[in-house]
């Protein structure tokens, strides 16, 4: 991969629209009760606070991840650092994770918005982004199925 003289790291954003206010949206993700249940497969402790550590935990990659969290400003942001490969995070600490809930229209639908960053701009460094993308839109996804339906999308996808 030949970097862009002036790109400095990779980062991405995904997004999606969930049928539900961004109260009940950032819940989702805040309450490790409710992440558990869609998304962390082997569970998630802690409550997403300022300036707390967390544990989230997937049976499909075992291992639990400890989760830093930066800010929680409900119901509309979350940011989160978590631990990454040196050969491949710009950071000593891992990659930024910012969640952002937007309410749509008359705010009974929310824009959820997934931004990761700090990953080299390196073959080794866009394989990480890449899957982490992946790993988002999939969260996305069966957040959504989750809130909407109550589907588990994550069950046997994986393993």
């Amino acid at each position: 991969m030949s970097a862009d003289a002036d790109l400095t790291e990779l980062q991405f954003t995904v997004f999606g629209f969930v049928s539900r206010p961004p109260a009940e949206v950032y819940e989702a993700v805040a309450d490790p009760a409710i992440l558990s249940r869609y998304f962390t497969t082997g569970g998630a402790e802690g409550r997403l606070e300022p300036g707390v550590a967390v544990q989230w935990d997937f049976a499909d990659f075992p291992g639990a991840f400890p989760v830093r969290v930066l800010e929680a400003r409900a119901p509309e942001r979350i940011v989160l650092r978590w631990d990454g490969d040196p050969a491949t995070t710009q950071e000593t600490d891992g990659t930024e994770v910012a969640f952002e809930f937007r309410p749509v229209g008359d705010g009974a639908r929310t824009e959820v918005r997934v931004t990761e960053r700090a990953w080299r701009p390196t073959d080794a460094g866009a394989e990480a982004a890449f899957g982490n993308c992946m790993g988002w839109t999939g969260m996305l996804a069966a957040m959504k199925a989750w809130l909407e339906y109550g589907i588990n999308l994550r069950e046997g996808f994986y393993a």
